[in-house]
Order: C-alpha cells, then sequence, then structure tokens
C-alpha cells in the first residue's frame, strides 16, 4: 500500500519531463510479466529481501530533506534494477529499447560530466517511455536541449511534439523548429553529429502534482473524451 510522505508543495522545485518513446502495446504486460519474474528470478528474491526494504528508508530520506544527489541515484538504481530482473526472467522480458537505452545513455553522460550533485534521474516502469526528473526548471530547459538535439521531432512541428507545459520551450529558447536545427551539441557528447530524428514520438513536460482528480471543465483535461488518446496525438 502506497502511503503519501509529503504534500505536492513540498518540493516544487522539481519538473518533470516525460519522453513517450511508443504508445504500442507490450508484447508482455505488466500482469504477465510480473507473474513470470516471480516464478523464475533469483535476482527477484535478492532485490525484495535485501534491496528494497533498505531503498524505501534512504528514498523516504531523500524525498523529505530534498536530497537530489541521493534521490536521483537511487531513482536511477532502482530503475535500472527492475529492468535487470525482467532481464533475469526466464523467458528474458524485454521492455526498454534502443531509444530507452539512448536516454539513458544522454542522461548518465551529463551527470558524470557534471560531477557532483546530478543535475537529472531517470525512471523507466514496464515499457519503453523514459521518466526524467529535473532538480529544477533551469536544469530542465538544459536537458530539453539535449532531448530535441538528439531527437528531433519526425515533423516540422514543434507545439504537438511537446505536451503538457508548453511554456519549458520558450524558457528554453526553443519558438521553433529553426531553433532546434541551431541547438549546438552538448559538451559531454562524443558523436555530436549523430541524431535520431523520429524515435521519440513526442514529450511531456509536467511536474509533482495532487494526483488525479475530476474535472468539470473538460478543457482543462490532457486526455480527449472522444478518442481517450492524449490531446494532439
Amino acid at each position: 500500500m502506497a502511503v503519501q510522505l509529503v504534500d505536492e508543495s513540498h518540493w516544487d522545485d522539481l519538473v518533470i519531463i516525460i519522453a513517450v518513446v511508443s504508445s504500442k502495446q507490450k508484447e508482455t504486460s505488466s500482469t504477465s510479466g510480473m507473474r513470470d519474474t516471480v516464478e523464475t528470478s533469483p535476482l527477484l528474491q535478492y532485490r525484495a529481501q535485501t534491496v528494497v526494504p533498505s531503498r524505501i528508508l534512504k528514498m523516504e530520506d531523500a524525498i523529505k530533506n530534498r536530497d537530489f544527489e541521493s534521490f536521483a541515484r537511487l531513482t536511477c538504481a532502482d530503475s535500472n534494477q527492475f529492468h535487470a530482473v525482467c532481464l533475469d526472467t526466464s523467458p528474458p522480458i524485454f521492455y526498454m529499447n534502443d531509444t530507452s537505452h539512448r536516454i539513458i545513455s544522454l542522461v548518465e553522460k551529463w551527470n558524470h560530466s557534471e560531477g557532483t550533485p546530478q543535475q537529472v534521474a531517470y525512471t523507466f516502469d514496464a515499457g519503453p517511455n523514459a521518466v526524467l526528473i529535473a532538480r529544477n526548471r533551469k536544469t530542465a530547459t538544459l536537458l530539453l536541449q539535449r532531448l530535441l538535439y538528439t531527437f528531433p521531432p519526425q515533423e516540422n512541428d514543434l507545439d504537438s511534439y511537446m505536451l503538457g507545459d508548453k511554456s519549458i520551450l520558450s524558457d528554453a529558447g526553443l519558438q521553433s523548429i529553426a531553433d532546434v536545427e541551431a541547438l549546438p551539441a552538448p559538451p559531454e557528447m562524443k558523436a555530436p553529429n549523430q541524431k535520431f530524428k523520429g524515435d521519440v514520438s513526442y514529450f511531456i513536460c509536467s511536474r509533482p502534482g495532487a494526483g488525479p482528480k475530476v474535472l468539470t471543465d473538460e478543457s482543462h483535461a490532457l486526455i480527449d473524451s472522444a478518442t481517450g488518446l492524449a490531446k494532439g496525438v
């Protein structure tokens, strides 16, 4: 059972950017995947008995103290171990894809080039889509510049490529496709000419919130009630 530690205003500096790599149905559902993992993965037993109990306590402290360095390290480590458990399952489960791995590499190279403290945390659930958590708005704009440099949109439509809080685009100095094309290569990137146009379907910018609410004004909803899809998709 999940228990809320603090309210949404406790750490309101955080900015979340979600990279939607694929919205297709997964080859292995979360339910069947977890069943297979429980039955076949020795690593899951070690994770549940040894790693998770202490990691939860450390994460609680990181959140309460707004310790982003610890928060980022724990978040990334737990995401990576979750997917290691998936690979340890028989037959192995592959939730992430090459684009997911490229996003991890992008964040890890930036974090390591900056040293301490870390700039961004990443986490992946049972799928290829990345949830990236920046320590503040300034860091989020720098992250977005790196993401759009590496994963420019397939179509010349920047507005539909960013959902949610679109103001992050102007904060990052990105008003048009021409601005994206003019972005310099990140200094930590060893292969600056390597871009993956169209590999990300779209991005969503958000921040910690109070959770689901019933809206009385449908214009405020992010989901189109007619299609069940995110607006603009």
